[in-house]
């Protein structure tokens, strides 16, 4: 009899409505791609794109694991995602 044993992957959802991507989410994909490729962590979590998440008010929005995260910029996303990870790790 054999198990296999389903690992849960992290998610990471970043919206990809008219008013976040005008304000940033466009540059900040790529930022998020090349943060799990260099920290081997492509396999682990699942990144996709979502519609409006119906926060443009607060956007460019990012979801991590379900949480919201608002007002994101090139300078903050990257340690939104270190403390994500570092939250995951523990």
């Amino acid at each position: 009899m054999s198990f296999t044993m389903e690992i849960k992957k992290k998610e990471v959802v970043i919206c990809l409505g008219s008013s976040c991507f005008a304000r940033g989410n466009k540059q900040l994909v790529k930022i998020v791609n090349d943060y799990l490729r260099d920290r081997n962590l492509l396999n682990e979590v699942r990144f996709h794109g979502e519609r409006c998440f119906g926060q443009c008010a607060v956007g460019p929005s990012l979801k991590l694991d379900g949480i919201l995260k608002e007002r994101l910029d090139e300078d903050s996303i990257i340690a939104v995602l270190d403390e994500f990870f570092e939250t995951v790790e523990k």
